[in-house]
């Protein structure tokens, strides 16, 4: 039997793993209530959020915020106040998370955001007989109200123009100080200014420019990504349910469908055209044909478009899921990664008792098998179990790369070998379901390339599953190889399958949007467009050769970077 003091050791190594275990559980498993989270917002935004004659939060953010609340089973407090209090809350982590905030680039260094709810427009307002103005160059010299730590207001500082920003609480602030012939302009969000002027009788300011149009949305500070992964998936849940639209429509349709409409101008300049287009009546008639095929053709244009626009705010969401799960995966197997060793090493402890009561007693049960079986197999087992879960640390770690919000950048020093060596990590188990005979071939010393590793990796994939799915039997093969190119200064890898092959009629079809053979089996035909228009932003070449029967290659050619590093710091898969 093992030592005591091992005994002691072994358990003083276990207890701090179930106390890491025991942390990461949901608080409901540890039988703890789930804390309540804050959610801020503008009190004076409406039609956004605002508080209501009873003093409650109401809005087109607010029913939102409660929306996913419901959905995903969190228990929300709505806190509205001045902007420039809820935004410091925020900062400070009195507030856990703003359910309506401007996106911008220099906000990405203090705060993270969810995929945008609503497009929020910014307007120039000026007092009637104000000279008129078409963009922020012409306010130089100029006092331009804006609202404190708003996004205009950000924008005039980082930008460094010659402009004097008076700072409000309130858009309703600015455009009071605006209405009584103080200072020169106002520079506010649109539907919010044009509702709060109805509603207080300021008849003598109008938008004149409409400089910027902003994504609007949820925002965390950086790193809160759990928190900020439940509100994106709530919200993906209400888009795809249809409810996210109701919402909209219900506090914001009305009001952009009414959006400085300047009624009397079109009665009058029609009263005027009328006349003009009695004389190209005959005219329009022959263009009427022509005229509805391009509605026709635009309209389906569009639809295509609204459908790429679905599958990436699943891809999105299913980014942040796969993040999740990935995080979630890496705790347990954490675990088995300090346990296994230590089951090993007390393993082999007591072997020589074993082996000492086995020449003793003779054969014994263990484990419901002979010992004299076991002895042998319970090594490689614990081998192979760490080696798995080894594995499963490196699945994982790929995952979270590729599902890691890329930020478009093509400046990256890539080596090919290492993007497909890590794309076929992550497809592997759908190989291995596939074929028996799947090959890699990789060029030794290939040049570096230039680019985004993310988005090339999903590029392999797709074209490695697109493989997968050819195949009929498990006896036909794939192959993936990489070579030089040095007379066209090109990288190239070539993806080969002995599937079923594509029609020629199809080949110069392949990445058309919603083109797809694979319909009656759920393809969408977006893969192979959306690949490339990656390859194409990369510099690179897409080419394809099948035969019906005979199987498919196709061939993806990168141009070599100018200036390729050292050797020495190259990475291989």
């Amino acid at each position: 039997m093992i030592a005591r003091p091992r005994l002691v050791a072994l358990r003083h190594r276990l207890l701090p793993l179930l106390l890491a275990l025991l942390a990461v559980l949901p608080a409901a498993a540890r039988g703890e209530a789930e804390s309540v989270i804050v959610v801020g917002g503008d009190r004076y935004h409406p039609p956004y959020e605002f508080l209501d004659d009873q003093g409650q939060p109401a809005g087109y953010n607010v029913e939102l915020t409660r929306a996913i609340a419901e959905v995903m089973g969190l228990e929300v407090r709505i806190e509205l106040a001045t902007w420039s209090e809820v935004r410091h809350g925020l900062e400070s982590g009195e507030i856990d998370i703003l359910q309506g905030m401007s996106f911008s680039e220099a906000r990405t260094e203090a705060f993270d955001f969810a995929p945008p709810h609503a497009i929020v427009h910014q307007s120039i307002f000026a007092r009637r007989g104000t000279p008129p103005v078409e963009s922020l160059e012409a306010l130089r010299g100029r006092e331009v109200i804006v609202q404190r730590g708003d996004i205009m207001h950000d924008f005039l500082i980082d930008q460094g123009l010659d402009i004097r920003p008076i700072t409000t609480d309130t858009h309703a602030d600015a455009l009071r100080s605006l209405a009584a012939g103080q200072h020169d302009y106002a520079l506010v969000a649109n539907l919010p200014a044009l509702y709060l002027s109805q509603e207080l009788g300021l008849t003598n300011i109008v938008p004149v420019a409409q400089p910027f149009s902003l994504r609007y949305g949820y925002a965390v500070r950086r790193g809160n990504a759990d928190l900020l992964a439940q509100f994106s998936e709530g919200l993906a849940i209400l888009r795809n349910t249809g409810r996210h639209q109701a919402i909209y429509d219900k506090w914001l349709g009305p009001l952009e469908q009414a959006e400085g409409v300047p009624w009397k101008r079109i009665g009058l300049v029609g009263a005027v055209l009328s006349g003009l287009l009695l004389l190209v009546l005959g005219g329009i008639m022959v263009w009427n044909r022509m005229l509805k095929r391009q509605v026709a053709a635009h309209t389906e244009e569009l639809r295509q478009r609204q459908q790429q626009l679905i599958q990436a705010d699943k891809m999105t969401s299913l980014g942040i899921l796969v993040s999740g799960v990935a995080h979630e995966i890496n705790n347990p197997s954490g675990l088995l990664l300090l346990n296994l060793p230590v089951l090993r090493d007390a393993y082999d402890d007591a072997r020589p008792i074993l082996e000492a009561y086995y020449r003793e007693h003779g054969d014994f049960s263990l484990g419901g098998l002979p010992y004299s079986r076991m002895r042998d197999e319970i090594p490689p087992m614990l081998d192979e179990m760490l080696e798995g879960t080894q594995r499963i640390k490196r699945i994982v770690g790929d995952l979270k790369d590729f599902a890691r919000q890329d930020s478009r950048d093509l400046d990256d020093a890539l080596d090919l070998n290492q993007v497909v060596g890590t794309a076929t990590r992550l497809v592997d188990n759908s190989i291995r379901q596939a074929t028996d005979r799947f090959t890699t071939r990789y060029a030794p010393d290939l040049p570096m390339v230039r680019g985004n590793t993310q988005r090339l990796e999903q590029v392999v994939i797709n074209l490695v599953l697109n493989a997968c799915q050819a195949l009929e039997a498990r006896d036909q093969g794939i192959r993936l190889s990489t070579r030089h190119d040095a007379a066209a200064r090109r990288v190239i890898l070539e993806v080969a399958d002995q599937g079923r092959g594509i029609p020629a009629e199809a080949l110069n079809r392949l990445t058309d949007p919603f083109f797809t053979t694979r319909r009656e089996c759920g393809g969408t035909g977006l893969g192979l467009s959306v690949s490339a228009g990656i390859v194409h932003e990369h510099g690179g070449e897409l080419a394809f050769a099948s035969r019906p029967g005979q199987g498919t290659t196709v061939t993806l050619s990168l141009p070599v970077e100018a200036s390729p590093p050292d050797a020495s710091q190259r990475k291989r898969p």
